[in-house]
């Protein structure tokens, strides 16, 4: 994927900057982490940010003002994060800013959750907890360290040396979890899952017990946030094509079907989303890292 920096200035009064940065970690840390991604902006309203569900185990490290989040449904009040660890989930969750956001976001790998976080995704499910006691490295000089690097590759540098320490830490999920798993992010969420079973020779039943233990979602719901996480990357797209070819392109049967299933992992269609959503989409480029 190929590094992208932008700046976006509003020129009718004040100054309004956006910088996103996203680049795939190096060889001997990308079976860890699918993604570094950095963003900064300044100057927005302020406003309410969706989290929406994806195949990876979200860590978010912020250099300026705490993440505050929320998670609808859950009975829970928002809470302020430095620094966060967000397991694989299947609703969206809130994150308030005052127009103001500063931080590094990593997208782990469930190999990447076992090797940095010592444990399976699964035990994250649905949670955002701090992410402090998780690594191995304190959370805080490592923000520190970030907040001094001059640069987007500067920060990414620093994390790559944080990170390479622990690529050969134990962690992958047994074969047949991560067979699984790869065909279905490979497939884009179409593979059956009674034919994923036969494939690794388990009962239906015993694939979801052991799959959702490991992952935090059963086989069926993971094959709904990819085939999701797809459409949104296609509409955020600045020559994103109609939803109807969305919906074709991602496995859903219908218009109708891409509006549910955004309506259950969103909480909204896709066309309130993309009118509704306040931080500017700067697009990267690049495909999304998959099948780890």
């Amino acid at each position: 994927m190929p590094f992208v920096a932008v700046t976006v200035v509003d020129m009718s009064s004040s100054a309004l900057t956006a910088e996103r940065a996203d680049v795939t970690p190096p060889a001997r840390v990308a079976p860890l982490v699918a993604r570094y991604s950095g963003y900064r902006y300044e100057g927005l309203p302020a406003g309410t940010h969706r989290g929406l569900p994806s195949q990876y185990v979200t860590v978010v490290l912020s250099l300026g003002k705490p993440t505050r989040t929320t998670q609808p449904g859950r009975h829970s009040d928002a809470a302020d994060f430095a620094a966060l660890a967000g397991g694989m989930h299947t609703r969206p969750v809130l994150i308030e800013h005052d127009g103001d956001q500063y931080g590094v976001q990593l997208d782990l790998t469930p190999q990447g959750a076992r090797a940095l976080l010592g444990m399976p995704a699964g035990e994250l499910a649905s949670a955002v907890v701090p992410l402090d006691g998780l690594l191995r490295t304190r959370t805080g000089p490592l923000v520190e360290r970030l907040a001094e690097a001059p640069s987007w590759p500067a920060r990414f540098a620093v994390l790559d040396d944080v990170l390479s320490h622990d690529a050969d830490r134990p962690g992958a999920p047994p074969d047949e979890l991560r067979h699984a798993w790869r065909l279905i992010t490979r497939s884009g969420g179409r593979a059956r899952v009674a034919d994923i079973a036969a494939e690794v020779g388990w009962s239906r039943r015993h694939l979801a017990a052991r799959f959702t233990a490991e992952y935090g979602l059963t086989p069926k719901e993971t094959a709904r946030v990819v085939r999701f996480q797809r459409s949104k990357r296609l509409l955020s797209r600045p020559d994103r094509p109609a939803l109807a070819e969305v919906a074709a392109v991602c496995g859903f049967y219908d218009q109708a079907h891409l509006a549910r299933e955004w309506n259950e992992l969103c909480g909204c269609p896709p066309s309130a989303w993309l009118t509704g959503e306040d931080l500017p989409f700067i697009q990267d480029g690049g495909e999304d890292p998959g099948g780890r």
